[in-house]
């Protein structure tokens, strides 16, 4: 999970004329979808279409297959150079957890659209090729809602499970970081629309 501003990163992908920050940012974008690739291909995965073909590709409007994790992988490079304040949130083996998770905490009085596993799984902020497979997948939630997110969990904690309170317990962690944080930036008046992007791979 990481924090930072969306909007630089899609105006990335939509710039006519890219600034000379932006061409920056983009060696250092092409330099981790190459990395990616190297990983790939030394685990025996080799993609119909390259991690760095996909980032050409998206930069250029232009996507020519109908799937694959290329495309994933290329906007996780270019998102992950927008943004900061990273948190390992572990490892988890089943997808399906996540909605153990939510189902346990919605019984408890959770609002829905304050579920884990929607945010989690909500999808990128652009349209991209499904990637095939239950990995990688990525989701947003607005850090102007992390409070809200955190008072909400904390209300239902003592109702679930232990097993569930311990993976909501690392969300809350990383989420109680940025609503602090943004409510500080806020009384400073110089807070923005900044966004929690979730990946998982």
């Amino acid at each position: 999970m990481s924090t930072g501003s969306m909007r630089e990163a899609m105006r990335l992908l939509t710039a006519v004329e890219r600034t000379p920050e932006q061409e920056r940012t983009l060696v250092t974008v092409r330099e981790k979808c190459r990395t990616v690739d190297g990983r790939l291909h030394g685990q025996g995965i080799d993609l119909d279409v390259s991690v760095a073909q996909a980032l050409e590709e998206l930069l250029d409007g232009a996507v020519s297959a109908t799937e694959g994790p290329a495309y994933h992988y290329a906007l996780h490079a270019l998102i992950s150079s927008h943004f900061s304040d990273t948190h390992d949130l572990g490892d988890w083996r089943r997808q399906s957890w996540f909605w153990t998770v939510d189902e346990e905490l919605a019984r408890a009085g959770l609002p829905a659209r304050l579920a884990i596993s929607q945010i989690l799984m909500s999808g990128p902020p652009v349209r991209l090729p499904p990637a095939g497979d239950t990995t990688p997948w990525m989701g947003t939630f607005p850090t102007e809602l992390a409070a809200e997110f955190v008072a909400a969990h904390e209300a239902v904690l003592d109702r679930v499970d232990p097993e569930v309170r311990e993976t909501v317990e690392v969300f809350l962690k990383a989420v109680r970081l940025e609503a602090e944080e943004w409510a500080a930036t806020r009384e400073d008046r110089r807070a923005q629309q900044d966004t929690m992007f979730f990946w998982c791979a």
